[in-house]
């Protein structure tokens, strides 16, 4: 008999076993990446999400620390065809509710056809139908989540000493740990700001470089980033990273759109206009920028000519739609981080006032 049940928004629910209790509903989407479980389960981008693993099993290395991307679980709930212990206690512990023993070939195909959709959770004793139908039909579409940015980012600034090169200011959208220690690693020091912050607050960091970071939800709702990216347009150079590209495009007059069912994997191919050369990426998102304003475009997803890259010569911007840091996946796009902080090289910091 089943212990656990998935209710989705096309009216059926599915069979499955508990690994870990609870009762839970988000917005369901799949990720094709083979490894890297740690790293995705606690990727910020994942909050207000049911995570499905298209890949058959989850957990054949164990759960490491140091993996992670953050300090705790983000989806609210995994479902994977199958589950080892480790992963199964690991969320137990972490109080995220995780589902196996069904059929995720046809969730990714539901998804694939329907596109990303409401769902409900309901697992362990006593768990029924009805409990999962229940938490679907409360669960709030991305866009209504206004205030996402409070459950992922910091809320007091924090430093992350790397060396003289640079000084960057990071509005904390929902940052990959990955991300601040690929650009402390190039010697930079990276100040996180709340995803709130006000342009007073950046200025008083006195930056080189303004970088947005990835994170969960629909760009339209960072309002605050939008404010900031505003007052230091054409100022200070500025990067951003999946999310932090959306903000940065609408903030500077283009504007996103939510797509089907996203990118989320380790190897979508990404092809660069100036170079003809292919990358292969990691990615996690479900918006995408549908007007570049005043940006060029520079690099394009393969399979579906989406936006993967950005720049201004003129206002000194930079951004990527993918994951240049990767963890998990390949490597091919890190230089990133270089051609961000080469940015700072010919510029002087923004005093504060």
């Amino acid at each position: 008999m089943s212990d656990a049940y998935i209710a989705l928004a096309d009216g059926r629910v599915l069979e499955a076993r508990a690994r870990a209790p609870g009762r839970t509903r988000g917005e369901l989407v799949f990720t094709t990446a083979y490894t890297g479980y740690e790293e995705s389960l606690t990727d910020p981008s994942y909050a207000e999400q049911v995570l499905t693993f298209s890949y058959p099993l989850i957990g054949n290395y164990g759960v490491r620390e140091e993996r992670f991307e953050s300090d705790s679980v983000q989806p609210r709930a995994a479902i994977a065809r199958e589950m080892t212990d480790d992963v199964a206690d690991w969320l137990e512990s972490e109080g995220v509710p995780a589902i196996d023993h069904l059929d995720t070939r046809e969730i990714v195909t539901t998804v694939r056809e329907e596109g990303a959709m409401a769902c409900g959770i309901a697992a362990g004793e006593d768990a029924t139908p009805e409990d999962a139908v229940a938490e679907m039909e409360e669960c709030k579409p991305m866009s209504a989540h206004v205030d996402i940015g409070a459950q992922v980012s910091v809320t007091e600034p924090t430093v992350h000493e790397g060396g003289d090169e640079a000084t960057v200011a990071m509005l904390d959208c929902g940052a990959k740990g990955s991300i601040i220690s690929s650009l402390t690693e190039r010697g930079a020091d990276v100040h996180v700001l709340p995803y709130d912050a006000t342009p007073e607050d950046v200025a008083a960091v006195e930056p080189d470089v303004l970088f947005v970071s990835n994170g969960p939800g629909d760009p339209e709702n960072f309002v605050a980033a939008h404010e900031v990216v505003d007052a230091f347009a054409g100022e200070v150079p500025m990067a951003g990273i999946c999310l932090g590209q959306q903000v940065i495009t609408s903030a500077l007059g283009g504007s996103t759109e939510k797509m089907s069912f996203g990118h989320r994997g380790v190897n979508q191919p990404v092809k660069d206009l100036r170079t003809d050369r292919v990358v292969m990426t990691t990615q996690n998102h479900g918006y995408t920028v549908s007007d570049t304003g005043p940006l060029e475009v520079t690099q394009v997803n393969v399979n579906d000519d989406t936006v993967e890259g950005l720049d201004s010569e003129e206002l000194d911007v930079i951004t990527r739609q993918y994951h240049p840091e990767a963890n998990p996946g390949p490597h091919d796009s890190l230089g990133f981080f270089d051609e961000v902080l080469a940015l700072a090289e010919s510029r002087q910091p923004v005093a504060a006032d």
